[in-house]
């Protein structure tokens, strides 16, 4: 089934996802501290940020199954255990879901079917959305873990809600089912859905995602769009030559862009090594050292997560 092929949804009202000062500790460890962030309808957002950084915990705050310690979580301005029939509004997979093997895809979904209040064609349309129609009736414990992947997917579709909270769905999918997914979260939030999804490596939700949230050590560390976060990258080289003279008169036009780690060692922002080595070519400047400083999306993230020099080991659970 083509995702172009469903009918668009009808009009929506407010999806917005908002954290405010969000705070929960359990004993001595603060999980989230001071969390506070938007998530907008019509986009795909990343929650992003290393395991242990706090995105499980800031979802269960948001699903009403743990109660901050401070600060709110709320869906269209209603905290979720205030919304009435919460499944047509708010589609949630937070862990692997858990099956009976001796049922069928098409029976799963009809045991959850009557409490979201819908009917058995409800179920065969989510199951050809998640591409499982044409297995819908082999037993489930036949199914590889993309497969359940997706039969979790089409759990969390059954109420049509318009708002998905997904925590790590790629998991468990081989390329192509990572390219369909990404596929269908497009297709949900062009329709105008609100659709949060967590992650914990960056290049995995790099082409699905339009905004990102990155947290770490329960803190807000970063939030853009994704192209807010590229403009983060940069380019540069290192050199280092024995001619500490020489290479101060080759990197001088540089400027401000210049820094100078030590005599005979400089680091040059925006210029490329090819640039850098043509320069001192021309200069006759012996090198011992050309390298590139590329900063990518990868690195970026790696660096606004990464912990402070100063903490030690294993304090975050």
């Amino acid at each position: 089934m083509s995702f172009a092929d469903t009918a668009p949804a009808p009009a929506r009202d407010d999806g917005v996802i908002a954290v405010h000062g969000l705070t929960k500790t359990f004993g001595p460890v603060r999980a989230v501290d001071d969390l506070t962030f938007e998530v907008r309808p019509g986009r795909v957002t990343g929650f992003l940020g290393p395991n242990g950084a706090g995105k499980t915990t800031t979802l269960r705050a948001l699903l009403g199954l743990v109660r901050p310690t401070a600060g709110t979580a709320t869906i269209g301005g209603r905290r979720y255990t205030e919304i009435p029939r919460p499944q047509r509004v708010v589609g949630a997979a937070l862990e692997a879901a858990s099956f009976h093997p001796g049922r069928t895809a098409r029976d799963h979904l009809r045991v959850y079917a009557p409490q979201v209040g819908v009917d058995d064609a409800r179920c065969d349309e989510v199951l050809g959305l998640v591409g499982l129609a044409d297995v819908a009736g082999r037993r489930v414990g036949g199914y590889s873990l993309g497969m359940r992947q997706r039969l979790g997917l089409a759990t969390t579709l059954l109420g049509d809600p318009r708002v998905l909270v997904l925590d790590e769905p790629a998991n468990g999918l081989d390329p192509e089912g990572i390219r369909w997914l990404r596929d269908l979260l497009r297709f949900l939030a062009g329709e105008g859905r609100t659709v949060l999804v967590s992650s914990h490596v960056l290049s995995e939700v790099q082409q699905t995602v339009d905004d990102v949230v990155i947290i770490a050590r329960g803190r807000l560390v970063h939030a853009s769009s994704l192209a807010g976060l590229a403009a983060l990258e940069r380019t540069g080289t290192r050199l280092r030559s024995p001619d500490p003279d020489g290479l101060d008169r080759v990197t001088g036009r540089w400027g401000a862009a210049v820094r100078r780690l030590a005599p005979g060692a400089v680091e040059v922002d925006g210029v490329e090594p090819a640039e850098a080595g043509r320069a001192a070519f021309d200069a006759g400047l012996e090198l011992h050292e050309l390298a590139s400083l590329s900063v990518g999306l990868e690195e970026i993230f790696l660096r606004l997560t990464a912990p402070p020099a100063d903490e030690p080991a294993g304090v975050r659970s």
